[in-house]
């Protein structure tokens, strides 16, 4: 689960992490109460939304010329002009796409003197199965450019789990950051927090992007980012007022209602697949033949009737799907309980598209003869390779 910048701070502040003071906008009237509660005379209007690249995104509605969607006002005036452009309107980033997201929030937010800015992020390294720091000096870029360009300039620092982020640990980052004075002596304190932060909370990343150090020599939080590991939401239910539906795919959603692993993709074969790796396996191969797939989706070993047909209808509400591919290995999950649940979405939601179904595993022959005796018009497929070639040549061939 992602959260917006104003949370995120709002946790971080909580645990002792230095941050400006700011105040959430989410209508014209809050504009006010932040102000008066903001001492100037600079302040940073700063678009809410679930995608990086606010600072050099464009929004739809306005010139191409106009300020993107993080912008420094040095007065009141200024403050409110930004809002008014700001909310409610489109915003285009290299991470939204070309669709965008609507501004739906704003964060009105103290200005900082800043001296210079650095990179940040906790997450969990899989080649060292451990929680680590990665550090950089060149804050506020892009931290894929930086890894590409000048990769000595990344510092990835692994943290042992029972020690926790020690003063060494500390001082390891301090120096990668080069760090002296008040900075440093801030440094030893920050790290070990927000890697507390990060476990306690069973974040799956924390991102500082910038970390400051202040001209008077001090560091501070400028610009959060934390996601949370959804298999721990159990362990935290305060938590669950942070989301925001309306930043997140409809269909996302509703996936999440019937325990379904759904990811929406840009493609326009949908995928209907059980067990994660089959799954992409399964996208890798509708992309080798030259198409697209529109959606990852994982229906798990343990799927019922119920959660097969509503799999289905999740993947026909997309319009971009052309076509739909049904693909299962029945290890767990039986071949003739996903035949049924297609059956039966399709009595419901109709089909309207061509449809592969390749089967195998348990109960295949009981399967096959369901699909086999109803009155749908499918495809099947004997083996993956096959299915994938006639899906793409379906919805009409490779692009």
């Amino acid at each position: 689960m992602n959260i917006h910048e104003y949370q995120a701070k709002a946790l971080l502040r909580d645990c002792g992490v230095p941050i400006s003071l700011g105040y959430p906008v989410l209508s014209a009237e809050d504009v006010d109460k932040a102000l008066d509660a903001l001492p100037g005379p600079v302040y940073v209007v700063k678009s809410q939304i679930h995608a990086g690249g606010r600072g050099k995104g464009k929004f739809k509605e306005l010139p191409d010329d106009a300020k993107g969607g993080v912008r420094v006002s040095s007065s009141e005036d200024e403050v409110r002009t930004n809002v008014k452009e700001m909310l409610g309107n489109t915003l285009v980033t290299k991470q939204t796409g070309p669709a965008g997201k609507q501004v739906n929030r704003l964060y009105i937010e103290d200005g900082a003197d800043i001296d210079r800015e650095l990179y940040l992020s906790i997450l969990v390294d899989r080649e060292t199965g451990r929680v680590s720091f990665v550090a950089s000096t060149e804050g506020g870029m892009d931290i894929e450019a930086v890894a590409e360009e000048t990769p000595e300039k990344i510092h990835t620092i692994a943290i042992d789990p029972e020690a926790g982020c020690t003063q060494a640990d500390a001082s390891k980052l301090c120096d990668a950051y080069k760090l002296d004075g008040d900075a440093r002596t801030d440094g030893m304190k920050l790290f070990p927090i927000l890697y507390d932060a990060f476990v306690g909370y069973d974040m799956s990343l924390l991102e500082v992007n910038p970390l400051i150090v202040m001209t008077d020599g001090h560091l501070r939080v400028l610009d959060a980012k934390v996601s949370f590991d959804g298999n721990a939401e159990f362990r935290h239910p305060e938590l669950a007022e942070l989301r925001d539906l309306s930043e997140e795919d409809e269909k996302e959603i509703e996936a999440s209602k019937h325990d379904l692993s759904y990811v929406a993709l840009d493609g326009d074969i949908g995928c209907m697949v059980n067990g994660a790796g089959l799954a992409m396996a399964t996208m890798d191969i509708i992309k080798l033949y030259g198409a697209e797939p529109a959606n990852f989706l994982d229906a798990g070993g343990g799927a019922t009737v119920e959660r097969v047909t509503a799999a289905f209808k999740i993947i026909t509400s997309d319009p971009n799907v052309k076509g739909i591919l049904v693909n299962i290995f029945g290890g767990i999950l039986r071949c003739d309980v996903i035949a049924e649940g297609v059956l039966k979405a399709v009595e419901e939601v109709g089909l309207k598209v061509p449809l592969v179904v390749r089967l195998e595993g348990t109960k295949v022959a009981e399967g096959k003869a369901m699909i086999d005796n109803s009155d749908l018009d499918v495809i099947s497929a004997d083996d993956l390779d096959d299915a994938a070639q006639k899906i793409v040549k379906a919805v009409g061939g490779a692009k």
